[in-house]
């Protein structure tokens, strides 16, 4: 009797039980576009940028973030548009890590300049604030800000604020 009802309290429980929800993937992939502003320095105008990211949780909240964005700014020398190029790594703190992720972070990034007379190289820190709100198990949409200050041995200091939205695919 004892096993008879050992077996239908089971059966009972299996049916009766709400359906597993998988947890959010570790690794993520995304596109973003945004705006980038250069506050008119002798360098660089005003641009937008197509972005491309990429992410891993670590652990604890902290996740390893990339970013690498495609520019098209203006020079204010030549008046012509350029080529940037601008990978970054940094590291991010996740708020909360449910389908709603406000974060913090920092970002140490290369800005690559190619100009008819040149090109500039720039190496930047700054922090960022973001949030990611899911739409699914796997896609989420984003919006970042940011300000980075630029240093380089031949120029004066860059400062930029990058405002930015993008989606990503967890995997």
């Amino acid at each position: 009797m004892r096993s008879y009802l050992s077996a239908l309290g089971i059966a009972v429980a299996l049916f009766v039980a709400a359906p597993a929800h998988a947890q959010f993937a570790n690794r993520s992939l995304g596109l973003s576009a945004g705006y980038m502003n250069f506050n008119g320095t002798a360098s660089l105008n005003s641009t937008v940028f197509l972005g491309f990211d990429a992410s891993l949780y670590i652990e604890s909240g902290f996740e390893v973030v990339s970013l690498t964005k495609l520019a098209f700014p203006e020079d204010p020398i030549s008046g012509k548009r350029v080529l940037g190029l601008a990978p970054s790594l940094g590291i991010r703190y996740l708020f909360i890590e449910e389908s709603i992720r406000p974060y913090v972070g920092a970002d140490l990034s290369y800005l690559h300049v190619f100009k008819d007379q040149g090109e500039s190289n720039f190496v930047g820190i700054g922090p960022n604030a973001g949030v990611e709100f899911f739409v699914s198990d796997s896609i989420s949409l984003g919006a970042r800000a940011q300000f980075n200050a630029y240093l380089s041995l031949s120029e004066r200091v860059q400062t930029s604020l990058i405002l930015s939205a993008g989606t990503s695919v967890y995997f």
